[in-house]
């Protein structure tokens, strides 16, 4: 990983580097390997993300793209306390991607390589913190793969693992000779360098190596060609002369058969009996220099998004001094009556330029505003446009009306007319307050289905309510306007017209408004109005006892779904189970109901 250099600054785009990727405007490199190469991005409320663009050639693999869905749509589901959650991503692009939380600090390759090893203390909460990261990754269901000091970033709370999963996808691809190495020598386990089955325990194997490396400096079978360090990791027993007698547990972690290897929660036991007091992460657990490391880049993060803001920003236009009202004339006297002629805009100034110290004094002037166009990024989904700031309003002077002598005499037909313009506009204001005013009498009936208002005003928060343990079976649906919802067949009605179906191990909305809810998010209305990752169905293979889904009908209303899981193998029946907090009249309805 390439991270910040010298002086807290990031390495800048070069001229192979996209300067946008789905609408995320690029700030920075922060690294590239086997997989490709990460960059500094930001949402569009500013917070910094770490945005990975997938290799080509992995890219034209099919299977790699097929592993690469599956794995990412596993990751959203990991969302432990010291993991880089997933915040967006793109599986079916040309060049897929994959977002997460940029952590701002030093991986613990480059902490040790710059300060050397770790005291006992910052080992064992690194340990500790690293422990549970795999904890929650393995009750995802994946396993990292390629758990090494790269892939562990230090932050003043406490470690981050990143990048888990993604090898698997690459694992399984079917490229030869492209110089792509899937996991990393020195920290694989004997059945990983075998080429045997990978199971959880490989990953407590490199968490060892990972231990060894930040307790003394180095892996625990040493350095050298990639084939020799694997056989002596198959072949050999580890080097741990040197390691603190605090970590002498490492030794279990790196046991050749994956049986002997603790699990992460044993490692997490482990390192609290080995630390003499309470294990505590806090601003102070690692040692100073590293910490200096961490605010540099938090500084530099902020810096480099205020000079994207201020580069995105249109340059403030200055108006030049207007010069004063010729006087009237004879001739101009003579002119009223004809077309004005056309009033041109001022020239634009270069920001900052100050207007002369004593202009002319102008006269008293009409002023017409004509905001001007702005460019600003489009952001990708799941995030909501924000409001652009707009730029100055740019003024245009208009002569101020000369005195003109009486008018001639009107022809009365333009007079009837605009008698008749003006009652008319009367009539169609009556109409509008009589519409106004029965919209109001209608408002308080919860009964009506959807009116096809399109007002923009946000309606009220509406009262939840909950049904437990709604059992829908394949081939039905629930409306959510029914008190309870309860589950009706295809031959009752229309199952795609649905507000929430089961079909073929697919949960499915009727409109295709469904969206996923990852384990950070709270299931909540705000959360559901503000989701806009709508999909026309969720696999059940996405779903695990707890995940959450957010569901709009056209009719308005909303529901927080929990799907609570499928029947029994032994059941005869096929159905799922969810529980269901529906916010009825909770936006506008899209079409009448």
């Amino acid at each position: 990983m390439g991270e910040v250099r010298a002086g807290g600054q990031f390495r800048p785009l070069d001229d192979s580097d996209p300067r946008a990727v789905a609408g995320y405007r690029l700030a920075a490199r922060l690294g590239s390997g086997g997989m490709g190469t990460v960059y500094l991005s930001y949402t569009p409320g500013g917070h910094p993300i770490a945005l990975k663009t997938i290799r080509p050639e992995l890219s034209e693999d099919p299977e790699f793209r097929r592993r690469f869905r599956q794995e990412v749509q596993a990751a959203q589901r990991v969302q432990g306390l010291y993991t880089a959650p997933v915040i967006d991503y793109d599986t079916e692009g040309d060049r897929p991607w994959l977002a997460t939380a940029y952590v701002p600090g030093p991986s613990l390759h480059s902490a040790v390589a710059e300060h050397g090893a770790l005291p006992v203390t910052s080992v064992l909460l690194l340990l500790a913190g690293v422990a549970e990261a795999l904890k929650v990754i393995h009750a995802a269901g994946i396993v990292h793969r390629d758990l090494k000091p790269t892939n562990v970033l230090l932050t003043s709370d406490g470690p981050r693992v990143i990048d888990f999963g993604i090898a698997r996808a690459a694992d399984a691809t079917a490229l030869t000779g492209t110089g792509v190495s899937i996991g990393t020598p020195a920290f694989m386990s004997p059945e990983q360098a075998a080429g045997k089955p990978i199971t959880p325990a490989s990953d407590v194997f490199a968490l060892g190596q990972v231990a060894a490396y930040a307790g003394r400096g180095s892996g625990a079978y040493g350095d050298g060609p990639s084939h020799a360090v694997l056989y002596r990791i198959v072949h050999e027993e580890p080097d741990l002369s040197g390691l603190p007698g605090e970590l002498g547990f490492v030794g279990r972690c790196l046991a050749k058969n994956p049986e002997d290897r603790p699990s992460p929660e044993e490692v997490i036991a482990l390192c609290q009996e080995a630390s003499p007091a309470p294990l505590v992460q806090s601003g102070t657990w690692l040692p100073e220099a590293i910490g200096a490391d961490i605010t540099r880049r938090v500084s530099a993060s902020a810096e480099l998004l205020a000079a994207g803001n201020a580069a995105a920003e249109p340059p403030t236009r200055v108006l030049p001094p207007v010069p004063p009202t010729a006087p009237v004339t004879q001739q101009d006297v003579g002119a009223v009556g004809r077309a004005a002629p056309p009033v041109h805009a001022a020239p634009t100034m270069h920001a900052g330029r100050a207007a002369p110290a004593t202009p002319p004094a102008p006269q008293p002037i009409a002023y017409v505003a004509q905001p001007a166009p702005t460019t600003m990024p489009t952001y990708r989904t799941p995030y909501p446009q924000p409001p652009h700031p707009q730029p100055p309003q740019m003024w245009h002077p208009q002569p101020q009306p000369r005195p003109m002598p009486l008018p001639p005499p009107k022809n009365s037909v333009g007079k009837w007319l605009a008698i008749g313009v003006a009652t008319l506009s009367v009539l169609m204001w009556l109409g509008g307050c009589a519409a106004f005013i029965q919209s109001f009498d209608g408002s308080s009936d919860d009964s009506t289905g959807g009116s096809g208002n399109t007002s923009a005003k946000p309606l009220p928060n509406p009262k939840p309510v909950t049904y437990k343990g709604i059992n829908i079976p394949d081939y039905y649906y629930v409306e959510f306007a029914d008190s309870p919802p309860k589950p009706q067949s295809e031959e009752d009605g229309d199952l795609w017209g649905g507000d929430l179906s089961y079909y073929d191990d697919e949960i499915r909305s009727g409109n295709n408004k469904i969206v996923l809810l990852n384990n950070a998010q709270k299931g909540s209305l705000k959360t559901c109005r503000e989701e806009t990752r709508f999909a026309e169905s969720v696999s059940l293979s996405q779903l695990s006892k707890g995940t959450q889904l957010c569901v709009h009908t056209d009719s308005g209303h909303i529901a927080l779904v929990t799907y609570q899981g499928k029947a029994p193998e032994n059941d005869p029946s096929d159905y799922v189970s969810v529980d269901l907090t529906i916010w009825r009249n909770a936006e506008e309805p899209e079409s009448d109901g």
